[in-house]
């Protein structure tokens, strides 16, 4: 998931202009500070800064390893699941999320 935060901060920035948000969520034990520095450290922006250090998200929604990217529509519904890493940053990558959200 590490190589994957640049690609999702760049779909970040894509997709806030139609109101979709990219949330990421850290497992990182280290806290916010473990996450603000990794961000500073690899220039991501335009990202939040989300904590799930035991893992209560990824259970609720059935994540079975890291990282884990789901879809979720306006209404809450799960539309698309990868497991593993992906390059999020492309065109394709910001058509598909539309679509589905």
């Amino acid at each position: 998931c590490v190589a994957e935060m640049p690609s999702l901060a760049a779909l970040s920035k894509t997709l806030a202009p139609n109101d979709i948000a990219v949330l990421p969520l850290s497992s990182d034990r280290g806290g916010a500070t473990a996450v603000e520095a990794f961000y500073t450290q690899h220039g991501i922006t335009g990202l939040p800064v989300l904590l799930d250090p035991k893992g209560a998200a990824a259970h609720a929604w059935h994540a079975r390893g890291i990282p884990t990217s789901l879809i979720i529509d306006k209404q809450g519904r799960e539309r698309a699941r990868l497991e593993g890493s992906a390059d999020w940053s492309t065109p394709a990558a910001a058509a598909l999320v539309r679509k589905l959200t």
